[in-house]
């Protein structure tokens, strides 16, 4: 036998291993287009369910007249416009919202939001809170919704931003079924009461709120070191969350610090608390703010004027500082300047 033609590999098998070398060559190129196809359309489908999570979201305002410190105090005028037009306005600016309506028990505060063009509807008088509010409203709105922003009727300087951003926490937090949000806590407002103070996880849920400062170290005195924080009245929730929140029986932690997001957390239910600055994002936030400010001294200094004069005349030893609490007092507490929306 020749050693070469034993060598030597004959053309057929010399064509036969080119083609299966091609042959695997394109098993390969289509597999790697179906796998990069296949994570291309893994990422999509899951992008759009992440878009169509929680998607639809509604701004309701709660409103009462009655109050026990400050009757009207959604229809106190300021800088011509009735506060919880002011409120609804800003509201309007946020851009997770697709829906923005006033929920109120008072034909007054009805009469006057629908004056300015926003939907009312119309809760019973035995709300005990805004939620409870929020929830009866709820089930009256034509549309069906995700999430529920509840937007306090008091607040005319909400940030548009702060809504969007308790919104979007609740929609990339699917374990979580309430939203709020908190700030940084400034030192004069450490001890007081009124300004509710909150503790958040490393993961951004809530894990106690408190009217005392929280935490509270050893010394008793207040940490400038330490990234305290104030919690502000806006809130969110799942709406189906919601609809069982005022069935919720009062739990001790609730009634004992009054407040009503306690409640929440001693149901084991989760909160997502993503943490916003307030003062960063708006200019126009300060000129109103400092426009508003100035009508305030205004009215004080014009109002009291007379009563100062009076005042000495009667040689009665007054001071600036009482005349400026007794303004705000009046301001606040009295129907100056026809302060109500007609």
């Amino acid at each position: 036998m020749d050693l070469n033609s034993i060598c030597t590999p004959s053309s057929s098998s010399s064509s036969s291993s080119s083609s299966s070398a091609k042959l695997l060559l394109l098993h390969g190129v289509a597999a790697a287009v179906a796998v990069a196809v296949g994570a291309h359309a893994y990422v999509y489908y899951h992008r759009r369910s992440a878009a169509k999570f929680r998607s639809r979201v509604v701004g309701i305002i709660p409103a009462r007249f009655a109050s026990s410190r400050f009757e009207g105090k959604p229809l106190v005028m300021i800088l011509g416009k009735p506060m919880i037009q002011r409120t609804w306005e800003r509201a309007k600016l946020a851009t997770t919202l697709d829906h923005v309506v006033v929920a109120t028990d008072d034909e007054k505060i009805a009469d006057c939001c629908r004056g300015f063009g926003a939907d009312v509807i119309m809760t019973s008088e035995s709300c005990r809170n805004g939620a409870e509010r929020c929830s009866e409203a709820l089930e009256k709105l034509e549309k069906e919704y995700d999430i529920v922003v509840n937007i306090q009727g008091d607040e005319p300087l909400i940030e548009p931003e702060v809504i969007d951003g308790i919104v979007k926490a609740l929609q990339t937090t699917p374990d979580a079924v309430f939203s709020t949000a908190v700030t940084s806590l400034k030192p004069e407002d450490a001890f007081d009461p009124n300004r509710v103070k909150c503790v958040v996880d490393s993961h951004g849920y809530a894990v106690y709120f408190s009217r005392g400062v929280i935490p509270f170290n050893k010394s008793g005195k207040f940490n400038s070191k330490f990234p305290y924080n104030l919690h502000l009245g806006i809130q969110s929730y799942d709406t189906k969350f919601l609809k069982i929140y005022p069935k919720l029986t009062p739990t001790p932690l609730q009634l004992e610090e009054d407040l009503e997001q306690l409640k929440v957390l001693e149901n084991g239910y989760k909160m997502k608390v993503p943490s916003c600055s307030l003062y960063k994002t708006n200019k126009l936030v300060y000129e109103e703010e400092l426009r508003l400010y100035m009508l305030i001294m205004m009215l004080m200094v014009s109002t009291h004027r007379k009563m100062w004069q009076r005042s000495k005349a009667l040689c009665v030893k007054r001071t600036w500082r009482s005349f400026m609490v007794d303004s705000v007092v009046s301001l606040f507490h009295g129907n100056l300047l026809g302060y109500r929306c007609q």
